[in-house]
């Protein structure tokens, strides 16, 4: 039997004035914990895009990296670079065997990109993926809503949630943020 390689908490947030992206640090295979500090997040093009991935790796790997020469091509459109990456991913016949998702935030769009072909907008600029996603989600809805956090502590805070409910999500969270001036 294969075992299932599960990690990664990855939730991000406009809020503000400030975009924020953050993810945990573990990687479980099976019933263990390989990993306790893996960095499941990036900046990209010139800082003004984070993505944090969730699924295989070095699929997620080829899909940021597709991803940013697709906001290269279209002078940093997220919204359109996000569109022409899930096309490509789709109907590519080497693309569309990678297994991950993506989750992108800028000054003004959050997304998720999947293999499916989906590009999700979320009217409240608020973006989950991964095994403690919703856990994640559902506490910052709460926190955005009914508390005067930074999008950075609302992001860290999300994720401690889903820390203390799924198990696999752990507390050696990273955030990283983009300013909108």
């Amino acid at each position: 039997m294969k075992e299932r390689i599960r990690s990664t908490t990855i939730v991000g947030v406009i809020h503000n004035g400030e975009a924020a992206l953050g993810g945990d640090g573990q990687v479980t295979l099976g019933n263990t914990v390989m990993k306790h500090n893996a960095m499941k997040i990036r900046k990209i093009s010139n800082g003004k895009v984070l993505c944090g991935f969730a699924g295989a790796t070095a699929d997620a790997f080829t899909l940021m990296e597709r991803f940013e020469d697709k906001l290269e091509q279209y002078r940093g459109n997220v919204s359109r670079a996000a569109v022409e990456l899930a096309k490509e991913w789709r109907s590519d016949k080497y693309l569309r065997r990678l297994e991950a998702l993506l989750a992108v935030v800028s000054k003004d769009v959050a997304l998720i990109i999947s293999g499916n072909g989906d590009v999700i907008e979320p009217g409240d600029k608020i973006v989950a993926i991964g095994s403690g996603g919703m856990y994640a989600l559902a506490a910052a809805k709460m926190l955005k809503k009914y508390s005067n956090l930074s999008a950075a502590e609302l992001v860290r805070e999300s994720l401690n949630t889903a820390s203390e409910i799924c198990i696999y999500t752990n507390n050696n969270i990273n955030v990283d943020t983009i300013e909108n001036n």
